[in-house]
């Protein structure tokens, strides 16, 4: 079974503890993805209660750390604007960011809020496009440069994700450039050998199940996700 509970301190921001009992910590979301994931990986892997990060990417994308097919850590915090770069969010962003654009730009509230969900990400980085097909398609430099963020990002986080969960076991993407960019995905897993992870470029290229090289010592899988699936379930047993 799924739980979304994490354990405390992975919850937990370095702020007063007088906010934290407000309710101001990290939450994490995706959770109808990661949950109908951690139901179907049995299917798909012998190492499904291991370690292993799932990576949903989207307009909107993060990770999970699983241990068990259970929750340990994620990459969204308060709101899901946190962890990494996305179509049109910045993802994690040093806060003094906010300052300055506050005190040195005059911007309010509203405006901030604009720029960072509706403006930031492979939209501002670009200046073309939030589309990851786009992108890929186009020679322009910035194209290229936003590319390229996006996946650092994604590597970064997936090592400090595995520190969490003590090594890795299984990686596996899903979402919309998950399940279909296999360019991100070869940037991805090029950058992970260290972790055992060792992609088999014909599989990935056919957007097969089983990604990674027979043997490897960490499997590389793409699950193509399922919310409407999860919520209906869901429902179902509420009724």
């Amino acid at each position: 079974a799924f739980h979304r509970t994490q354990p405390p301190l992975a919850q937990l921001f370095a702020i007063p503890r007088a906010l934290t009992a407000e309710g101001v910590r990290r939450y994490g979301f995706h959770g109808l993805s990661y949950e109908y994931i951690a139901r179907v990986l049995p299917e798909h892997s012998a190492r499904a209660d291991g370690r292993v990060i799932v990576a949903h990417l989207g307009n909107g994308a993060s990770m999970c750390a699983m241990n068990g097919r259970r929750s340990q850590a994620t990459s969204m915090g308060f709101t899901a604007i946190d962890g990494l770069m996305m179509g049109t969010r910045t993802g994690a962003l040093d806060p003094g960011v906010v300052l300055y654009l506050m005190q040195e730009k005059g911007m309010d509230a509203r405006g901030i809020e604009k720029l960072l969900y509706k403006e930031s990400g492979l939209l501002g980085v670009s200046g073309i496009s939030q589309d990851m097909r786009t992108l890929l398609a186009s020679d322009d430099p910035r194209a290229a440069e936003a590319v390229d963020l996006f996946c650092y990002r994604i590597v970064r986080e997936i090592g400090a994700l595995a520190a969490c969960i003590g090594g890795l076991d299984a990686l596996v993407f899903t979402g919309g450039i998950g399940e279909r960019a296999g360019e991100v995905r070869r940037r991805v897993c090029a950058a992970l050998g260290w972790l055992g992870v060792d992609l088999d470029e014909a599989a990935n290229e056919a957007d097969a199940t089983r990604i990674g090289r027979s043997g490897s010592r960490t499997e590389a899988l793409v699950i193509p996700t399922d919310e409407e699936w999860m919520i209906a379930q869901h429902t179902c047993d509420l009724i």
